[in-house]
């Protein structure tokens, strides 16, 4: 899959529009708790601006559904842009008011504009055509840096491009990155490649783990996930989260990876608790003994050592999901211990964002992985092999090339 290529735009003194990811977390406080989008969008606005283009940043945050939302303003983004930047970053009082449009047909080159939340437009989450033709109105050139929401077929990712033609357009270098370095991970890892898959749900992975199985060596299973499969091999689970219906599915999946030679790693044991809290009464138990009424809530020390072993010879690493509840404390340990074999290993590692890039950055560990994707949905639906909504019109089309 070949990208339509920044650097081959013409942008010499022109406007660009460029889609970020700032979607960043955020503390009670309204503080930036973590800014890697942010920074990962750094290196394609410097760049236009170092063509001395006049630049329109364009991103969402959070869920305000289409409403004005103070909570939900971009004024903490454009602050730490200013910080990363080191000049001034404006923040234009809406998406595509007048005010807007004045302040963004006017921007001189050399100077950075940011729409407020783009989801304060209802249409924007909606493919609105109106609302694509008006942000596409306000640059000559529309780049796509953001990989985290390119799987949404919305207007500043989707709808936008229907207005811009192929010398007009591009990927930036972060959603440039991101795609090919999964098509690498996908097509031609370096052997044994093993998969960790974790997170609450089997339906959430299920396109992505039987996407997975005939490219991978070994797979991992980890979270809540895993008690779907372990109750369809008939162990007592107690009240832990299983989706009974997809038990034929999770069936299957076991099929296929002993049909393909795919090693198939499931908890032997668990960190079990009486309820879903942190207060909760806890114990180790084998994976066939959890008590009536009790959950698990993390892989045990025993599933650790083991997945250890597993993953010991693996040349390549892709991790989506955590181990157990890493957001309470007495439930992290599976996730963390994981967490720091991965980082310490010689494979190269890649963890696939949302969930699993929060964990690992609380561990401390983010820095000795390999790469770490900014999107967690995104990511799956490339490992599901789909073609991303934001990333087909950026493509070269083979008839172009030849």
């Amino acid at each position: 899959m070949e990208l339509l290529h920044l650097k081959k735009l013409d942008l010499k003194d022109k406007k660009v529009f460029i889609r970020c990811d700032f979607n960043v977390p955020m503390d009670e406080f309204g503080n930036i708790s973590d800014d890697r989008r942010i920074r990962s969008a750094i290196a394609t606005i410097n760049y236009c601006l170092d063509m001395d283009c006049a630049v329109i940043l364009a991103s969402h945050l959070g869920r305000p559904k289409g409403e004005v939302v103070e909570k939900y303003s971009l004024a903490p983004v454009a602050r730490r842009l200013q910080q990363l930047l080191k000049r001034h970053v404006e923040l234009a009082p809406g998406v595509v008011d007048d005010a807007t449009l004045k302040l963004a047909h006017e921007l001189p080159r050399h100077e950075v504009l940011l729409l407020e939340n783009l989801r304060f437009e209802a249409g924007e989450t909606k493919d609105d055509e109106e609302l694509s033709h008006k942000l596409a109105s306000m640059a000559e050139f529309y780049v796509n840096d953001a990989f985290g929401v390119s799987h949404r077929a919305h207007a500043s990712v989707h709808g936008i491009t229907k207005f811009f033609d192929n010398e007009h357009k591009a990927a930036g270098f972060l959603l440039e990155r991101e795609i090919n370095f999964f098509g690498k991970l996908i097509n031609n890892p370096v052997r044994p490649f093993a998969a960790i898959v974790g997170g609450s749900k089997v339906s959430g992975k299920l396109e992505a783990l039987v996407n997975l199985l005939p490219k991978v060596d070994k797979i991992f299973i980890g979270g809540g996930m895993a008690f779907t499969f372990l109750k369809q091999m008939g162990y007592d689970i107690g009240a832990s989260l299983v989706e009974d219906e997809l038990l034929d599915e999770a069936q299957n999946i076991m099929d296929q990876a002993k049909a393909l030679g795919v090693k198939f790693y499931l908890p032997v044991d668990v960190v079990a608790a009486d309820k879903f809290a942190e207060d909760a009464v806890s114990k180790i138990v084998t994976a066939q003994e959890i008590p009536n009424g009790w959950m698990g809530l993390d892989i045990g020390p025993a599933t650790v050592r083991l997945y250890r072993e597993g993953l010991n010879d693996v040349q390549t690493v892709l991790w989506n999901g955590p181990m157990g509840v890493y957001e309470m404390e007495k439930f992290a340990r599976g996730s963390s211990k994981i967490a720091h074999f991965v980082a310490d290993s010689y494979a190269t590692t890649v963890v696939g964002g949302g969930d699993t890039a929060d964990l690992v950055q609380r561990v401390g560990v983010d820095d000795e992985m390999s790469f770490i994707s900014t999107g967690g949905g995104a990511s799956l639906e490339l490992l599901e092999g789909k073609t991303l909504p934001g990333v087909a019109p950026l493509m070269v089309k083979i008839d172009e090339e030849a």
